[in-house]
């Protein structure tokens, strides 16, 4: 029998009572994957069954909606991409997000925990930072959009992704990439620091779980939990 693609209601309940039982005896993630032999990035996934769940939810509420295979073929991606992430030596990796984009109810307040939760443990990474831009931060260019910064060795080989309703873009131009570069400085600028940032997403999941708890559900037509890179 294949493998599930997406976690049965009893593989969540398990991965969740994992997770409870890993922080109330105070060990970490890289401890508990150092006790078990694994890679880190193998803890996350099995105390959350994986995020397909949220990324679903994301892609549900396209207009007009995706069909059936454009869905799958999406999924297969976004679930594919993360591999590079466990490799031996992974890609430097550094996410600035907004608190509006951690306090989306994509697939309900479960799913939304279980994404940030998964985004916690990530950020644990040697080589991966996450920082948020709190709403006390006010008003800043690029608020709008989610893309993606690809730095390569050579600068004029970097490459900008634009993420929008209509699919993803590609910008290669050397102004542009300008541009782009000191936008992400002023992003980092306006962010909290790595630890104050892992802390303000830890107050977030904090509050999600009452709600998760009483299995209330809510969710917003637009929006997504994607950072600026």
């Amino acid at each position: 029998m294949p493998p599930r693609s997406t976690p049965a209601a009893r593989q969540r309940r398990l991965g969740s009572e994992l997770r409870r039982l890993r922080e109330e005896s105070g060990t970490s993630v890289r401890q508990a994957a150092g006790l078990l032999g694994v890679d880190r990035t193998r803890i996350p996934n099995i105390e959350s069954g994986q995020t397909e769940a949220h990324a679903r939810a994301v892609f549900g509420v396209a207009d007009p909606p995706l069909a059936e295979p454009e869905l799958q073929d999406r999924l297969a991606l976004r679930m594919a991409r993360r591999q590079v992430f466990a490799r031996e030596r992974p890609p430097l990796y550094e996410a600035v997000v907004h608190e509006a984009a951690l306090r989306m109810r994509f697939g309900g307040p479960g799913v939304v925990r279980e994404q940030l939760e998964h985004v916690l443990a990530q950020s644990e990474r040697e080589r991966t930072t996450i920082l948020v831009i709190p709403f006390s931060a006010g008003g800043f260019p690029g608020s709008g959009q989610s893309f993606t910064y690809a730095a390569a060795a050579l600068s004029r080989l970097d490459t900008v992704q634009l993420d929008s309703s209509h699919g993803s873009a590609l910008i290669d131009s050397g102004p542009t990439l300008t541009r782009y570069r000191g936008l992400l400085e002023r992003l980092r600028a306006l962010a909290l620091p790595e630890a104050a940032s892992r802390d303000f997403i830890r107050t977030v999941v904090r509050d999600l779980r009452p709600l998760a708890q009483t299995g209330e559900r809510h969710e917003h037509p637009r929006g997504r939990l994607r950072g600026h890179l």
